[in-house]
């Protein structure tokens, strides 16, 4: 898939989560442009076109970042608090899905502007259904200002 063509930006280093998430969005047509990350480093070098993704243009960003908070090398709190902190990035719609149902963790996400906060649930169904509803309000419903 290019670089180009994201609508979906899934921040999880968790297999099962990912192949959830991607098994989900499938389901209802919206896994299409969809790209997985599995780290906070990798995430804000394809953010911010770097390492890796030098040459990516910022400008074409994705739909939504569904972004785990428990991420390896770089937290998701950080991962946000860098996209928020950036004029280039802090408009991008951002949802936690995460497992954490920490209030700490909530509320800092919520302080650093995140758009959503969901925590993932256990039973299967409900977890597909929950990313669903995610990609179908922010692929197909949501506005973007560019």
């Amino acid at each position: 898939m290019a670089d180009n063509i994201v609508d979906v930006l899934l921040i999880e280093d968790n297999p099962d989560d990912v192949e959830l998430t991607l098994d989900a969005l499938k389901v209802h047509k919206l896994a299409n442009r969809v790209k997985v990350l599995r780290d906070g480093e990798e995430a804000l070098d394809y953010i911010f076109c770097t390492g890796l993704f030098t040459g990516r243009d910022i400008c074409v960003s994705p739909k939504v970042i569904l972004l785990d908070l428990k991420l390896p090398k770089v937290d998701g709190i950080e991962v946000l608090r860098r996209i928020r902190s950036d004029e280039r990035t802090k408009t991008l719609p951002v949802v936690v899905l995460t497992s954490s149902n920490e209030q700490k963790d909530r509320i800092d996400s919520y302080e650093l502007g995140v758009n959503s906060y969901i925590v993932k649930p256990v039973e299967f169904n409900n977890f597909a259904q929950a990313v669903a509803d995610i990609g179908f309000y922010w692929v197909l419903l949501n506005k973007l200002p560019f």
